[in-house]
């Protein structure tokens, strides 16, 4: 069974694609990205599977 560490990451809108593009190198799995508390930010929910050890 596959363990997972979850993470919450506010976005600034007109940046969205290259901050989860950096994301993304880590193995972190985008789960949803969702309207944030104001008109300018979104907030994504990313997820990796954690390392053996951990």
């Amino acid at each position: 069974m596959t363990k997972w560490e979850y993470v919450t990451v506010p976005v600034l809108t007109h940046a969205t694609k290259q901050i989860l593009d950096n994301w993304g190198i880590d193995g972190w799995e985008l789960v949803q990205v969702v309207p944030g508390p104001n008109p300018e930010n979104l907030v994504a929910y990313l997820k990796r599977p954690l390392e053996a050890g951990k």
